[in-house]
């Protein structure tokens, strides 16, 4: 990195303050000697979701997961400088038109636009650019009979030579519709990094994730939405709601989805952590590209539990 991208890890002054966290707050959590018994590090509503609307394994929003990649396969571009005017500031955004099926069924009919922003050498022109993202990675990423008639936006501010904080910069940890779904279901509004996963802010939006996999994995249901809520220091949530959209399998009804997530999921903190194995040093990967819907392995919360 150097100062010509917007940062220069060579220039930067890292000042470190760090305190205790309030004696209140860590016995309310802590109290317990058994990490089964953890109670939660802060109160707060999380969500997780799970569709089936493009494919039976990774049951991710396909809008989001488009976006995602095309911003990963960017990276990999720049990285083996396969097209080596490109910075790393960027961003995406794809929106996609959908059929409704019956039942509250969704089925990807058409990408509707894509919208990316990049940094980018000041020496190309906006035509290289949009050619060379067009060729190279939207083709690449975005299957040929989903580009009928969409609108493609590139750099729509112009020119985008100048990026990372030098150029804009904002509060860390708050991109959280981004690491989520999309805009896809609620959030609630706690932010993910930064935290270890004695935050259920964390822990608990991943662990219904993996309990909104399981239902649609299951084929208890084709999309599903899992809301937890919690108070500090108690380990029990203080309410869990499912929500099939409709689509739950018939002869079910969402109050049997909820008794069958209540019977084999356990959203006490500490077994969060102990079931998804969260103490790993893991979550560096997590802080780009988003949290859900990728395939790998330490991803532990991507992998569903079946026969349930």
């Amino acid at each position: 990195m150097s100062d010509d991208v917007g940062l220069d890890g060579d220039k930067c002054s890292v000042i470190v303050n760090v305190h205790a966290q309030d004696a209140n707050i860590a016995n309310s959590v802590h109290e317990s000697k058994k990490e089964e018994d953890m109670g939660a590090g802060d109160q707060g509503l999380m969500f997780g979701y799970a569709t089936d609307e493009w494919d039976d394994k990774i049951l991710h929003p396909y809008s989001h997961y488009l976006s995602n990649k095309l911003v990963e396969e960017m990276q990999i571009a720049r990285d083996d400088k396969s097209i080596a005017w490109l910075r790393p500031d960027c961003k995406s955004q794809v929106i996609v038109e959908y059929e409704k099926l019956d039942k509250g069924n969704l089925k990807p009919k058409s990408i509707y636009n894509i919208l990316i922003s990049t940094q980018h050498d000041p020496s190309v022109s906006n035509d290289e650019i949009r050619s060379t993202l067009e060729e190279k990675i939207i083709k690449k990423v975005c299957p040929a009979d989903m580009l009928v008639n969409t609108k493609i936006i590139i750099n729509p501010s112009g020119k985008f030579d100048v990026g990372g904080p030098a150029a804009d910069a904002g509060l860390t940890g708050r991109k959280i519709i981004v690491d989520t779904y999309g805009g896809w279901c609620p959030h609630g509004g706690g932010a993910f990094s930064g935290k270890d996963a004695s935050k259920v802010d964390r822990s608990a939006a991943y662990y219904a994730r993996y309990v909104a996999k399981s239902v649609v994995a299951n084929k208890l249901a084709h999309r599903c939405l899992i809301q937890v809520s919690y108070a500090i220091g108690i380990a029990d949530p203080l309410s869990i709601h499912v929500d099939s959209y409709g689509t739950v399998k018939e002869g079910l009804t969402d109050s049997d989805l909820e008794r069958i997530v209540k019977n084999n999921f356990n959203f006490r903190p500490g077994n969060i952590i102990k079931e998804l194995d969260l103490k790993r040093p893991i979550f560096q990967k997590t802080a780009k590209f988003g949290h859900f819907g990728r395939d790998d392995p330490d991803f532990t919360w991507e992998n569903p539990k079946m026969d349930l």
